[in-house]
């Protein structure tokens, strides 16, 4: 009969004597396969992944391994709510207080060209992150989508043409309900003077074109826009919404930026 292996120490457990907490200790930047909750079902992605714990001062460190050994577990695909029950298993699992998450991935939406109807497929940076505070989580959404905007003073002044660019609009929800990240692209594309597609055949391209014309939105249009239909969901608590404009006359860009908590102060009516 073997004999049993002996008790290794625990290190990371043992006191500290220099009694200073830590705000963040855990792993940043790990690469990791995963399931994205979508409108139509799961979509798989890659993530870049940060998941830190509060440390108290008198415990000298933490468990390193058991971060990735909590991804191992089965889990629904990844959504907000799924994202809460992951903080709160993996500060129960480290023995902390407090912990964040964050993951940062591209999602894709198979989209069909307005007139040809070729499909193709975009992709979105996607963010999702969440903090354990208090015992309270807030979870928060961020999508960075690309659209057109045409400039209205171009074409005010001009004879013949206005200049039109590639841009960002970026929009980040806290919310406590599940707020499909479908829903969150489409209010972009449709703030913006058209939206964009990966694959456009030559009457797709002159729709794009006529229809950014026909819609001029400069940075501060779309931004209003946005803002305008997050105050309207009553499943936002918080918002941010940033467009910038990749100028195709300037070296640099335009920039504007919205952000409200409404859970703060009501927005004073217009006018007043």
């Amino acid at each position: 009969m073997n004999a049993p292996e002996p008790l290794l120490p625990d290190v990371q457990s043992s006191t500290d004597a220099r009694d200073i907490a830590i705000s963040r200790v855990g792993i940043k930047g790990l690469r990791y396969p995963l399931l994205v909750a979508g409108a139509g079902g799961p979509v798989p992605s890659v993530a870049s992944i940060d998941m830190y714990v509060m440390l108290p001062g008198d415990r000298k460190g933490t468990h390193m391994s058991r971060f990735i050994e909590l991804l191992q577990e089965p889990r629904e695909a990844i959504s907000l709510p799924t994202l809460q029950a992951l903080l709160r298993r993996m500060t129960q699992l480290l023995d902390a207080e407090e912990g964040s998450v964050e993951l940062r991935f591209p999602y894709f939406i198979n989209k069909s060209a307005p007139v040809s109807g070729v499909e193709s497929l975009m992709d979105y940076e996607v963010t999702l992150a969440g903090v354990l505070e208090g015992g309270q989580v807030r979870v928060r959404q961020t999508v960075v989508v690309p659209v057109t905007s045409l400039c209205p003073c171009s074409k005010k002044v001009s004879s013949y043409g206005a200049h039109n660019q590639r841009s960002h609009v970026t929009i980040e929800i806290e919310t406590d309900a599940p707020f499909p990240i479908e829903a969150q692209v489409r209010i972009a594309e449709e703030a913006a003077s058209s939206e964009v597609w990966a694959v456009l055949k030559r009457p797709d391209e002159k729709h794009v074109t006529e229809r950014a014309y026909e819609n001029p939105k400069f940075v501060e249009d779309m931004v209003r826009d946005v803002a305008a239909v997050l105050e309207r969901d009553a499943r936002v608590l918080a918002y941010r919404v940033e467009t910038e404009n990749f100028e195709s006359i300037h070296n640099h860009s335009a920039y504007a930026r919205i952000e409200r908590d409404k859970r703060a102060a009501p927005r004073p009516a217009p006018g007043r």
